[in-house]
């Protein structure tokens, strides 16, 4: 599938799952309940002065006719007292609701990334990072629209709608029921409108989450898109992501345009009916002409918060589509962790009995009844062909995928008896990707659960990674900041911090996945002097492409197609002239 495809999926949310999404949401603004009490306080002063404004055309006209000094004193202060009333509303009303919605973005991040740093390992290959960053973002965003400002809109402006149609009802209860005639087509205008709203809200997060990844994965890899000359490629392919985002944003800004003057029309057609009819002398009554002004001006004032109140619906539904796709996120089943044996450390007798693991959907096994015991202290290497397994299987020691049949034991006991913090607490593991955070030197290499490491203790596992001949250069030493994923260091400095924080772990199992591939020969000879040493009373699976790397390894595992086809040292697999000694000959004819 093309990145600049639209996300699979269901085309819309289902009507049905809309309330229990939406009342799911509103559990965020329950631990800030006095702020929204107090912001409902305000939204009531606001709908009780918005009514008073309308009452008081009554008291205009009679002050109009019959200018007394008293009527004069009463009007000012009353005009006065209404809109500092309303004033008062409004500051309550916006200040505390958005108080309450800053705290459920929060709130609501904080569980999304949380729940992310649990997952397992399948969903990040599933879910590409820059989607997963739209939804910390932008989907958040969206759901507190919904969560606090649709909601305030909805109470201040339902209210308002509330206190007129009682004051009009007080009034004149039949020219009211005329007014309300046209609210079934109102609410047949917001129903359509509703549905429109949540298809085309879903198809706008998906499109921000395909900007947010197809971006990301251009900036990050601008080198190569420069090298290979792919400028013109990721623009068309942004172009496309972001012509789809904007063609769905408009669909969402034409249906709200006419949704809101339609709603318009029908309430001036209800208005210009009232005052078709009132002018009847048996519909009027006995109203006074301030009545009549005052109820008009009820009738009119109506106007605003209908409107308000219809197009709320668009911050609702952009919310609960956001909302929906966040909650996706939380539901996840974060990786099992039912284990609770947690030793202080062990001894590292690593043993695979009968192993086989599938990738989730494929169909066939990657590995196929792995068998071999490791004892504590051995260094084993993996050698083979690419997507032979080797990397699929030192992933399964730590348990970023659980294996699908057999068992892998750790001392005698199987690695889902151990917690995983337990477990990988126990092993530290330098793989071909170095991974770097935008911080120093110093925290990148005591990163995590060695962050009270000593300053003598970083500096030594640095020297023995032979990183500090370039760090001592640096112009702040182990203070340098090293920039997003260390882009201020060479590929080769960059894997000896990598090493240096698996040193520093000072772990009984050490996983090195092509830990060396990155390096120049002069780096590659000083890391390998330091591996030596380092290995040396520890368990060690080693995975490398250069054999020449791995011929002092207690044990060699050459594997093919998920299997483990020989194994032994690296002489008596040469004597043995098979699949190890044939793998040696083209690497040596390659460098010969």
């Amino acid at each position: 599938m093309s990145l600049a495809e639209p996300l699979p999926g269901p085309e819309s949310i289902k009507a049905a799952e809309t309330w229990p999404t939406y009342k799911r949401l509103l559990t965020y603004v329950k631990p800030f309940w006095l702020a929204f009490s107090l912001a409902v306080v305000g939204n009531v002063i606001y709908a009780g002065a918005s009514t008073g404004m309308a009452a008081a055309m009554e008291y205009v006209v009679a002050a109009i006719e019959n200018p007394t000094d008293q009527n004069r004193l009463l009007l000012t202060f009353l005009i006065v007292g209404v809109f500092s009333l309303r004033g008062v509303g409004t500051f309550m009303s916006q200040y505390f609701i958005s108080y309450v919605g800053r705290q459920v973005i929060s709130s609501l991040r904080s569980d999304v990334f949380n729940h992310l740093m649990i997952l397992p390992s399948r969903y990040f290959d599933e879910n590409a990072a820059g989607r997963l960053v739209s939804k910390l973002t932008f989907n958040v965003e969206q759901v507190a629209e919904a969560a606090t400002n649709a909601v305030t809109i909805t109470l201040r402006e339902g209210l308002t709608i509330v206190g007129l149609l009682g004051y009009m009802l007080y009034t004149n209860w039949k020219l009211t029921l005329i007014f309300l005639a046209v609210g079934p087509l109102i609410a047949a205008v917001v129903s359509y409108a509703s549905k429109r709203f949540r298809k085309i809200s879903q198809r706008i997060q998906g499109s921000m989450g395909d900007i947010t990844h197809v971006a990301s994965e251009s900036i990050t890899g601008y080198r190569v898109v420069r090298a290979f000359g792919g400028d013109e490629y990721e623009k068309q392919r942004f172009q496309n992501v972001n012509d789809r985002n904007l063609k769905q944003s408009l669909k969402m800004a034409s249906t709200q345009a006419i949704s809101v003057p339609v709603i318009q029309i029908l309430v001036a057609v209800a208005i210009a009916a009232l005052v078709w009819t009132m002018l009847a002398p048996e519909i009027r009554g006995e109203m006074t002409t301030g009545q009549l002004i005052a109820f008009i001006t009820a009738a009119t004032t109506m106007a605003k918060p209908i409107r308000q109140v219809t197009s709320v619906h668009a911050k609702i539904q952009k919310g609960v589509a956001a909302a929906y796709d966040v909650f996706e996120t939380i539901d996840e089943v974060p990786e099992q962790d039912p284990g609770s044996y947690a030793p202080e450390r062990v001894e590292g007798t690593v043993e695979f009995d009968d192993v086989s693991f599938r990738y989730r959907d494929q169909l066939d096994d990657v590995l196929k009844g792995i068998s071999v015991e490791i004892p504590a202290g051995q260094s084993v290497a993996l050698v083979g062909r690419s997507g032979s397994g080797k990397s699929t299987m030192v992933s399964l020691l730590p348990r970023f995928y659980e294996y699908t049949g057999g068992d892998i034991r750790i001392d005698g006991h199987s690695l889902k008896d151990f917690s995983l913090k337990a477990l990988r607490s126990q092993i530290a593991l330098v793989t071909q990707s170095v991974v770097l955070f935008n911080d120093s030197i110093a925290a990148n290499i005591a990163y995590g659960a060695l962050r009270d490491c000593s300053r003598d203790e970083i500096r030594e596992a640095a020297a023995k990674a032979h990183a500090l001949e370039f760090i001592d250069r640096m112009p702040e030493g182990l203070d340098t900041m090293i920039g997003d994923n260390g882009v201020m260091l060479s590929g080769g400095q960059r894997q000896r911090l990598a090493i240096a924080r698996a040193l520093l772990k000072d772990a009984p199992i050490l996983i090195l996945d092509e830990a060396t591939s990155a390096l120049d020969t002069e780096s590659e000879r000083h890391i390998q002097e330091a591996l030596e040493t380092v290995i040396k009373g520890r368990t060690t699976l080693v995975i490398a492409h250069r054999l020449s790397t791995i011929e002092k390894a207690d044990r060699i595992l050459v594997m093919e197609n998920g299997r483990i086809i020989e194994s032994g040292p690296h002489s008596e697999l040469l004597a043995s002239n098979g699949a190890y000694a044939q793998l040696h000959q083209m690497q040596f004819s390659e460098h010969s």
